[in-house]
């Protein structure tokens, strides 16, 4: 079985480009350098605060927006994952409208597989679907651990997130979804039936490797993911949380290079080699920074400096650092992206 395993890795590495909309092509061909910011939206009142500053934004640059919806949506594919106070379809759709007649691109994201928890709080999925637990009945409140993973081998629980991705791609009229997938430290858990003793790396690439086949290969979009778990925490230097400790990184090798790799750093550095380690294995980079603003001119400066077609330019994300409504003010916004002008 390892043969069909690397030639199914193989089939995926060499796949196609996603088939895109005229929208969608006149916008590549209008924007050679994205310019983005990731924001975590829970309600329709998110999405028009954004919706306010899109003037001003695009003033600054911005052309593309990650919105982070996770289980905050009005779901109706998968009515016991519905938020009743999440973002509607309705206001979804108008305010995906809105990006467009501005020139912006906006991509939805689930994140998939890691960061199913939050301190005490556990997710809707898991909350709904324990069963989806990589590690059911350990660490009651969470206490011990960083965050929930769902097992990537239940039969069921693809079916479950696919549905959801399909209605915020509906809803958000999109080209793209983000699938998330950092900070992945509970896999191939000694507490799962079906993933205890397999290879971290192995078990993160099928989890990759399916959303792919979905997003990609089914509904012919462009697909978006956190870098730090295909990168060696302690060849690179960057440690267990920038990059990985828990043996992922050999997953770079098994899954599609036409996957975009939002790669995040947020301390200052003389230099980011895993914007090179991404490009050289085939991946278009993503640089992304947070909220120090000395780091991110940093990160933002290498990354330009390098002048590889790899890098696709930069992504700002904002993790509650800053209110929506004073985005286009915040330096740390601002100054990365005046690089990219």
């Amino acid at each position: 079985m390892k043969w069909v395993f690397f030639a199914a890795c193989a089939l995926l590495a060499g796949a196609s480009p996603p088939m895109q909309s005229s929208w969608s092509n006149n916008w590549r061909k209008q924007n050679p350098v994205w310019r983005g910011i990731h924001i975590i939206c829970s309600n329709d009142g998110d999405l028009k605060t954004i919706a306010d500053q899109l003037p001003a934004l695009t003033g600054r640059g911005v052309n593309t927006l990650i919105i982070e919806v996770d289980y905050s949506f009005q779901y109706a594919k998968r009515p016991e994952m519905a938020d009743p106070g999440g973002i509607s379809k309705k206001v979804a759709s108008e305010f995906a409208e809105l990006c467009r007649k501005s020139g912006v691109r906006v991509i939805p994201q689930i994140n998939v597989l890691g960061h199913q928890s939050w301190e005490a709080a556990t997710g809707a999925l898991l909350t709904k679907h324990p069963e989806f637990d990589e590690t059911p009945g350990q660490y009651p409140g969470n206490k011990g651990i960083y965050c929930r993973s769902w097992c990537p081998q239940h039969p069921e629980v693809n079916k479950v997130v696919f549905d959801l991705v399909d209605e915020l791609v509906d809803a958000f009229k999109a080209d793209a979804f983000h699938v998330g997938m950092d900070e992945v430290f509970l896999i191939a858990s000694e507490h799962c039936p079906r993933c205890k003793g397999g290879d971290p790396a192995k078990l993160f690439a099928k989890a990759v490797n399916d959303f792919h086949r979905h997003i990609v290969l089914k509904r012919k979009l462009e697909m978006f993911m956190w870098g730090d778990r295909l990168l060696d925490g302690a060849k690179t230097g960057y440690g267990g949380w920038e990059a990985s400790l828990n043996n992922t990184p050999p997953a770079i090798d098994m899954i599609p290079k036409d996957i975009v790799v939002c790669d995040w750093h947020y301390t200052k550095l003389d230099k980011y080699p895993s914007v090179e380690i991404l490009a050289q294995k085939g991946f278009r980079v993503w640089p992304s920074t947070w909220k120090d603003v000395a780091a991110a001119e940093a990160f933002s400066a290498y990354a330009k400096s390098l002048e590889n077609n790899k890098v696709v330019g930069h992504l700002v994300t904002t993790w509650g650092a800053i209110p929506i409504k004073d985005l286009s003010a915040w330096d740390a916004l601002v100054r990365p992206l005046a690089v990219w002008k």
